[in-house]
């Protein structure tokens, strides 16, 4: 029996290992200027967990073999087992937990703490169920001020996010159902919440911040590719959460520039 299921560990163990690695890899493409560092830490904590997870069933298997009831009736003994390994195992894991810690905080730090670089674009991302209004603050740099009593949903654009049309700042103001952004320019973001917490998710980008209520928070990334990139809201926000999605649009700068004028002729 023993022997039976020291195999049936290490096949599990063989098996799932296999199909994890076969997968070459779990994300899409990444398109933005943090990806590399992000992936190469993903990379790094998959290939750590993996030995440990390896090593791990492996010495399972071999104990479930090794201690097997080998049809001999002795006296029970209590084993406090060995304190110096304990200690070990647990400050190896300690390190190995904090250390990637330590590495990935650089990352999140640079995303969510430092300040834009200079020239960044500006827009803000709303949530509210169940959708996503992107907005852009217009030539004077200025967002236009917002009422929540002058939120309507189901109205859409402007309404969806309470935009007040009274305030000379909202007069340039662009809200859109889609986000556009240059490509290799940093992006200053500011999100916000209507009703429930959302969650930005934009796998390309490597970019995933949760949407408050109450709060602005600011993030920033930097698109490196041309293309269109598919906007999730990663957080259960109610029955409509599995069609809360969007599109990003990375263009170039002059195709930018004609989508920002084009938009602020249709508000003339």
């Amino acid at each position: 029996m023993g022997l039976a299921l020291l195999l049936v560990i290490w096949l599990i163990t063989f098996f799932s290992t296999y199909f994890f690695v076969a997968k070459t890899w779990w994300l899409p493409a990444g398109a933005s200027a943090a990806a590399p560092w992000i992936d190469h830490q993903f990379a790094l904590t998959y290939i750590l967990m993996g030995i440990v997870f390896v090593a791990a069933q492996g010495a399972l298997g071999l104990f479930v073999w090794q201690y097997r009831d080998r049809g001999t009736v002795t006296k029970v003994q209590y084993s406090h087992g060995n304190t110096k390994l304990e200690a070990l195992w647990t400050v190896l894991t300690a390190v190995l937990f904090v250390g990637l810690n330590l590495m990935g905080s650089h990352v999140w730090a640079s995303e969510r703490f430092e300040p834009p670089k200079a020239g960044a674009v500006q827009a803000e991302a709303t949530g509210l169920q169940f959708a996503w209004y992107f907005r852009y603050p217009g030539p004077d740099g200025k967002y236009g001020r917002t009422k929540p009593e002058l939120v309507d949903a189901s109205a859409g654009g402007e309404a969806a996010v309470g935009l007040d049309t009274s305030d000379s700042a909202a007069k340039d103001d662009i809200v859109s159902g889609v986000m556009y952004l240059p490509v290799n320019r940093e992006l200053d973001l500011t999100l916000r919440s209507q009703d429930v917490i959302h969650s930005l998710f934009i796998p390309n980008m490597r970019f995933k911040q949760d949407a408050v209520p109450g709060l602005l928070i600011h993030m920033h990334f930097t698109p490196t590719q041309i293309g269109d990139y598919e906007i999730a809201c990663a957080e259960l926000c109610g029955l409509g959460h599995y069609k809360m999605h969007g599109m990003l649009k990375v263009v170039s700068q002059e195709d930018f520039d004609k989508w920002i004028a084009s938009k602020e002729t249709e508000k003339q």
